[in-house]
């Protein structure tokens, strides 16, 4: 699994600036 850090919305659900910090985590 990739490990990110950020931190998921109480609905569990990833949003949408996050998964953008995610990203340029990954990269």
């Amino acid at each position: 699994m990739i490990r990110v850090r950020y931190a998921p919305s109480p609905t569990g659900e990833i949003h949408v600036g996050n998964a953008r910090t995610a990203l340029f985590n990954y990269l």
